[in-house]
């Protein structure tokens, strides 16, 4: 299985960056947000200097609002991936439906549900976003693309995000203490989660297997 730190991004889901090419140069994407304040600190010096009163670097509460921000991203991809793949399921006739749920009494923790198969996606200590399946029967998850066939799998596996503060005061979020980003940990998750959830003790695998086959000749335009 592939390791989801190296797929690249391409899902479509950008994130939005301000500012544009300057000058000559063509410097791309750069973030002027900052640039607002800082004119406004010219324009109102006084009144900048007293709103700065008793204000400090807090890299906790950096790290809470970073967490905050990474979970609600990976839900809006989740989503949109949600919203794509039941589109092909013609109402639900071909297959069962991908429903994303908020968590109950949390700031923005979601759940993937599914065939009676969660996937939930919490902030479960300071800088820690845990993702876990629930009822998971595939054998765990391998990161590292080697697979784990001979391991039993346990009721509920874990795997998480951590976040870390950069010496410039930004905050990045790692798996195994490499960076990942948004899009790569919900295309990875979202592509375990559809193969796991799949229904197929309605109908024998045999019988599966020949309807799938029927149905992708059709599509290719062989009517049997």
């Amino acid at each position: 299985m592939a390791n989801f730190k190296d797929i690249k991004e391409n899902s479509g889901i950008h994130a939005q960056v301000s500012g544009s090419k300057v000058g000559s140069a063509g410097i791309q994407a750069v973030d002027s947000g900052f640039i607002h304040e800082l004119a406004r600190g010219e324009i109102y010096p006084d009144a900048d200097r007293l709103l700065e009163i008793g204000s400090s670097f807090d890299p906790q509460q950096l790290v809470e609002e970073s967490t905050v921000v990474m979970l609600s991203e990976l839900r809006e991809v989740f989503t949109e991936y949600a919203r794509l793949l039941n589109g092909y399921s013609e109402n639900g006739s071909r297959f069962q439906e991908v429903k994303i749920y908020s968590v109950a009494n949390t700031a923005a923790d979601f759940m993937i549900f599914r065939n009676q198969i969660k996937l939930l996606v919490c902030n479960v200590a300071h800088g820690v976003v845990q993702i876990s399946f629930s009822l998971h029967n595939r054998n765990p998850l391998s990161i590292d693309g080697r697979g784990q066939e001979s391991a039993a799998l346990p009721q509920s596996e874990t795997q998480e995000l951590q976040a870390q503060v950069g010496p410039f005061r930004e905050v990045f979020w790692t798996f195994q203490n490499e960076k990942v980003v948004a899009s790569q940990v919900a295309k990875f998750y979202f592509s375990e989660f559809v193969r796991v959830t799949r229904d197929t003790k309605k109908r024998g695998t045999n019988q599966l297997l020949l309807d799938q086959i029927k149905t992708l000749l059709q599509e290719k335009g062989f009517d049997l």
